[in-house]
């Protein structure tokens, strides 16, 4: 299958130290890069040195040691090529937006590069899978392509599936509508088209990757988290402006931080 973009689509995966997008570090990132014009896929797949430990509870997930990484290049040293061969790209992964994404804008964040998501279109084949059929990348895996996954927790050997089993959904879903929990029907919502299987999946609520913050019916950017959950950012920031300070000392991703900023800043120019 050759899918129909209109812009390039990049899949990857993150093996990490850990499961803290604020703390821990990427240790392997594997890319593909799929191109409008069809030709062969680009694969980059590289061992990072994350200059802190890795957790036992990741090595007996990933199998990636801390020697398995003592002489690979640190994220700064590698960074900027990773940004130049995303580009502009649409990106796509598993479980991409709950995690891979948001641990690579702080990687990025912590080198100098702002990494905008605003414009691009994210493709979550997880959020498929769960709407379509809830299940795991290794089931999705059997169910999709009716295979068994070698190699699991490898990041290489884990994109090259997600794109096999995002194929697969094309394929499975091409005529088949979608009936949300009130009953409303969408017809035919997953189609080689990544524009329309993106606007698909999107929770149009969300306003940053980790979900701490939300828009309500209002249009009002609000709280997603903690005691202020519902409130209106701004509304508070009036309120409670030491709220703001203590929210970029601890640990929100920088995303978060700048948009609270730009909240903050706005109420200051009123």
């Amino acid at each position: 299958m050759t899918f129909n973009l209109d812009r390039n689509l990049v899949f990857f995966d993150i093996e990490s130290t850990g499961l803290n997008i604020i703390k821990d570090r990427i240790i392997q990132i594997a890319l593909i890069k799929y191109t409008p014009n069809g030709d062969t896929p680009e694969e980059l797949s590289l061992l990072v040195n994350p200059g802190i430990p890795i957790s036992e509870e990741a090595y007996n997930v990933h199998g990636i040691s801390n020697e398995d990484v003592r002489n690979k290049p640190t994220f700064e040293q590698i960074g900027k090529s990773i940004y130049d061969f995303i580009g502009q790209a649409d990106l796509a992964g598993y479980n991409s937006d709950r995690f891979d994404i948001p641990m690579l804008i702080e990687e990025f964040h912590r080198i100098g590069i702002q990494f905008d998501i605003s414009k691009r279109r994210l493709v979550d084949v997880q959020k498929i899978f769960y709407k379509m059929e809830p299940r795991t990348l290794k089931a999705a895996y059997k169910f999709y392509c009716d295979k068994d996954l070698e190699d699991a927790h490898d990041a290489l050997a884990d994109v090259r599936a997600t794109v096999e089993v995002f194929k697969g959904q094309i394929t499975a879903y091409d005529n088949k509508d979608y009936t949300d929990g009130d009953g409303n029907v969408l017809k035919t919502p997953i189609k080689n088209d990544i524009k329309q299987i993106a606007a698909f999946i999107k929770d149009s609520s969300a306003i940053d990757i980790t979900q701490r913050l939300k828009v309500n019916a209002k249009e009002e950017i609000i709280f997603n988290f903690g005691k202020y959950s519902g409130r209106s950012v701004a509304e508070v920031f009036k309120t409670e402006p030491t709220y703001y300070h203590w929210m970029m000392e601890k640990d929100f991703s920088a995303q978060v931080k700048q948009i609270i900023t730009q909240i903050k800043e706005q109420l200051n120019v009123k």
